[in-house]
């Protein structure tokens, strides 16, 4: 098959493999490059095939030798249709762990679901005994809630009053104002069933009645806070309201954890270029102008480099946590002087500076690079099989 990009609005419907495994072994490579992080052996990463899931699952099993079960949701090849950007990542990681000696194993299914829960606990007791450190980072459109049936759907809307502002069509340069309608009460609570912490406690609940929970457990969830410019649409919408809710989530957490000395945290991280921040309205092109000015300092970070610092300076490190529960890596991208520089230049921003005044560009080669496009060294007119199986996968 040869394999391009292909877009229905601001989702790509195909991935390369090839050039989603050279993603992995960067950031495979970015790690061994580092100082050894002192972890815990038994490491359960619940979104494990993207983003900063695939990242904290990369850093443990590379950087610290820990033995790793993802839990992913993808899909493989079929017919004329490529497998999910995941879905490669997923093989190309369980190859590079096998040809290392490392323990991995990834549950293909539903996060949501007991049927999944219960599979995993079942595959902790027979292999591993007890788990160290659970991370959470699921991204999902829709949940099921397990107990009641009932599917919801997330929303991406202010909460109170309409909103409008400048957005970027990443794949034309063009800017517009573009206005949406505030949430309905019911958008509001299906946005927090899909994304707030209602799984990630039930997670640690079924982990911790199957008594699989390491003494001195911890377990991380990411979030992201942001600028007050994407406020209305972000930590004041819906998504917010979620974000919120999982923040509690966290406190709630840490009480259960008490008796064996466990403890929860959010991790709340920088802005990047991924599949659901495309689809926000504004956030892209306040990641693009973020970028420019990010990297003109020399202070923007990739997601592996995030997940590095998080786990060797402050989730593993001598230094103590504070009790907030919220780790702040998102500390470079909200310094004064960089927010000042956006609030200054985000009112001259339009189609004819935006290349000049943002990094645009850099913004539509990470998002293509997210499903394996845009690399020198393949030739993407080169006939491949899209057909790719992951070592060891458990499909449920």
């Amino acid at each position: 098959m040869i394999i391009k990009p292909k877009f229905r609005d601001y989702i790509c419907l195909t991935a390369h493999p090839e050039g989603c495994a050279i993603n992995v072994r960067e950031q495979v490579e970015f790690i061994k490059k580092q100082k050894h992080i002192d972890s815990p052996k038994n490491v359960l990463v619940i979104g494990s095939s993207t983003g900063y899931g695939l990242a904290s699952r990369i850093a443990m099993a590379f950087g610290a030798g820990a033995n790793t079960i993802g839990v992913a949701f993808e899909r493989p090849a079929a017919k004329s249709r490529t497998a999910s950007a995941g879905w490669y990542n997923t093989a190309e990681f369980e190859r590079l762990a096998k040809e290392e000696g490392l323990y991995s194993k990834t549950i293909n299914g539903d996060a949501f679901s007991n049927e999944v829960k219960e599979k995993v606990v079942e595959l902790i007791k027979n292999d591993l005994g007890q788990i160290d450190l659970i991370i959470y980072s699921i991204a999902s459109p829709r949940r099921t809630d397990p107990i009641t049936g009932e599917t919801y759907q997330s929303s991406l809307k202010p909460i109170g009053e309409a909103y409008t502002n400048k957005a970027v069509n990443f794949h034309t340069d063009i800017i517009q104002e573009v206005t949406i309608s505030p949430a309905s009460e019911e958008e509001v609570e299906s946005t927090r069933k899909v994304m707030g912490g209602e799984d990630w406690q039930l997670w640690i609940e079924a982990l911790s009645n199957a008594k699989v929970l390491s003494p001195n457990v911890k377990t991380v969830a990411y979030t992201y806070i942001g600028s007050e410019l994407t406020y209305p649409i972000y930590r004041n919408g819906t998504i917010g309201e979620a974000k919120k809710h999982l923040e509690q989530t966290a406190k709630i957490l840490n009480d259960k954890l008490k008796p064996i000395n466990g403890k929860a945290y959010i991790s709340s991280n920088k802005a990047l270029v991924t599949q659901s921040s495309a689809a926000i309205p504004v956030v892209p092109l306040y990641i693009a102008l973020l970028l420019k000015l990010m990297k003109d300092k020399n202070l923007d970070e990739s997601c592996i480099e995030q997940i590095y610092r998080l786990m060797s300076t402050k989730l593993y490190s001598e230094e103590p946590l504070d009790e907030s529960q919220i780790i702040r890596l998102d500390d470079l991208e909200l310094r004064d002087d960089i927010q000042r520089e956006v609030i200054l230049q985000w009112d001259e921003i339009n189609s004819d500076n935006i290349r000049q005044l943002t990094d645009i560009e850099g913004f539509r080669k990470e998002f293509f690079k997210l499903f394996g496009f845009g690399h020198q060294q393949i030739d993407y007119d080169t006939d491949i099989n899209p057909d790719v199986d992951i070592q060891g996968l458990v499909q449920i």
